[in-house]
C-alpha cells in the first residue's frame, strides 16, 4: 500500500530509535520534522527531565496531548512522539488522523543496553531501571500494537537501516 501522501508518525518505546529515524527520514524526504518532546521542551523552556521532576508526569502528559492535538502540518511530515503518547486514546486517534503510524520496537535486552548506560530518562530514575523498562514495556506493548499501521523491530538495525525499512514498508521511494 502506498502511504506517500500521508505524514509518517513514529511511535514506540524509548530507545527504539524514533528520534534518529525521524531525523533521517526528514532529511531524505525533505519533509518537516515535528518532535513532540522537543516541542514541549521549547514551550515550557525546560528539559523533559526537569518537567518530570518539577511539574510531574501528569503535567507532561497533558502537555504531550496538547501538542499532539494542535499539530497541523500543512504537508506530509515526519512526526516523532514520546514513548508514552499511546497512554491516552485521544492521542492515538489524532496521530492516526495525521498519518501512517509506524511503531518501532526492540527486544527488551537491547532496550536495556541502550537505555541503562547511564540514562537521563525520567521514568528510569528508580532503584531498578532494568525492571522499570520491563514493566513499562509490558504495559505499553499492547497499546503500541493497537495503534500501529506498521511495526518494525529495530534491534539489529542501524538508524539508516531503520529509515530504509520504514520507507520500504510504506512503499515510499528512497
Amino acid at each position: 500500500m502506498n502511504h506517500s501522501a500521508r505524514s509518517i508518525v513514529l511511535i514506540g518505546f524509548m530507545g527504539t530509535g524514533k528520534s534518529s529515524a525521524g531525523r533521517l527520514l526528514s532529511q531524505r524526504l525533505d519533509w518537516p520534522l515535528f518532535d513532540s518532546d522537543a516541542l514541549i521542551e521549547k514551550k515550557l523552556k525546560m528539559s523533559i527531565g526537569e518537567i518530570f521532576s518539577t511539574l510531574g508526569e501528569e503535567h507532561f502528559r497533558e502537555e504531550e496531548s496538547d501538542v499532539v492535538q494542535r499539530l497541523l502540518p500543512t504537508r506530509p511530515s515526519i512526526i516523532v512522539t514520546g514513548g508514552g503518547v499511546v497512554l491516552r486514546g485521544s492521542n492515538v486517534v489524532r496521530l492516526r488522523e495525521l498519518g501512517t503510524v509506524v511503531c518501532l520496537t526492540s527486544e527488551v535486552n537491547d532496550l536495556q543496553k541502550r537505555l541503562l548506560c547511564p540514562s537521563d530518562r525520567p521514568l528510569l530514575q528508580v532503584e531498578d531501571p532494568g525492571r522499570a523498562i520491563e514493566q513499562l514495556l509490558e504495559k505499553r506493548a499492547p497499546l503500541y500494537r493497537a495503534a500501529a499501521d506498521v511495526t518494525i523491530n529495530t534491534s539489529s538495525l542501524s538508524p539508516d537501516q531503520v529509515a530504509d525499512s520504514i520507507l520500504d514498508a510504506l512503499a515510499i521511494a528512497k
